[in-house]
């Protein structure tokens, strides 16, 4: 019979063989600075894509076709039916389902299981370390081989909806060009800029994924008999290394484009626009 859970012996910093002394930690830089930082951000975003996933307004700016990230596709039988484009509004209009309830899910969780963002929510919010160096508040560790880490091993699969989720992004911000206001229906403003600019970066940071390098080159056995998949799996490689970078610039072009969108069709102000 296994002894009782509070008599087992600790492990990790907590076993009996390493150095038992008071202090949390003997580093004497200041290593909750970055923790700290990292929960602000993510914070951040996360009550203002909450906060604007329920609002249900102020998502589409009819005049130049700019539809925000958060609300596309836009599937739902509430949503402005110039804002869906030719997808079918399937989703009943309630105020507790979000017009884009049929992506967001998938992108949260596309994020969530991001190999960056683990890193850093681990070490941030559930304090598996916190720092190096530094004791962590959990007796044990059993990595993501149990419910409900071991969900964290779907990445992959949630990579290939964001790529389809992407290409969406990619229709709206090519469809905001069109303007009913100039002959050859081109027209170009701040908002195109913006959308454009998101939506590059949303690529970046999507193709940068540790999944795409595996997906482009893994399981080759020689790169030599495979030159086209060994080029882009070095591209991927390249970009890879920046995918921490890319990962918090997306935050922040989303919440760009979306708070730029909803202030122009709320008519906060108006759209600079260079033609048409």
């Amino acid at each position: 019979m296994s002894a009782p859970a509070a008599n087992r012996p600790g492990t990790g910093v907590f076993s009996p063989t390493r150095a038992q002394i008071p202090q949390r930690t003997l580093r004497t830089d200041n290593w909750l600075k970055s923790p700290i930082l990292i929960d602000l951000g993510f914070a951040a975003f996360v009550i203002y894509a909450t906060a604007r996933a329920f609002q249900q307004k102020n998502y589409y700016v009819a005049q130049y076709h700019y539809l925000t990230p958060f609300y596309s596709p836009c599937v739902s039988q509430g949503c402005t039916p110039e804002a869906s484009h030719f997808w079918p509004q399937f989703l009943p209009d309630a105020w507790w389902l979000p017009y884009a309830a049929l992506s967001l899910p998938f992108l949260l969780l596309f994020r969530l299981t991001c190999y960056y963002y683990r890193g850093a929510y681990y070490r941030t919010v559930w304090q598996s370390p916190t720092a190096c160096a530094v004791a962590e508040p959990h007796a044990k560790y059993t990595g993501e081989t149990r419910f409900p880490l071991i969900i964290q091993n779907t990445h992959r699969y949630f990579f290939y909806i964001a790529g389809i989720i992407s290409v969406i992004n990619t229709y709206d911000a090519i469809i905001a060009f069109h303007s009913d206001k100039t002959a050859s229906g081109f027209g170009f403003g701040l908002g195109n800029l913006i959308l454009l600019g998101n939506v590059i970066m949303l690529w970046v940071y999507t193709v940068s994924c540790h999944s795409c390098r595996h997906v482009t080159g893994g399981r080759l056995k020689h790169f030599s008999k495979h030159p086209v998949r060994y080029w882009i799996w070095t591209q991927v490689s390249k970009l890879n290394t920046r995918h921490k970078l890319y990962a918090w610039i997306t935050l922040g072009t989303l919440m760009l484009t979306d708070f730029y969108v909803m202030a122009v069709s709320a008519g906060w102000f108006s759209d600079l626009r260079f033609v048409g």
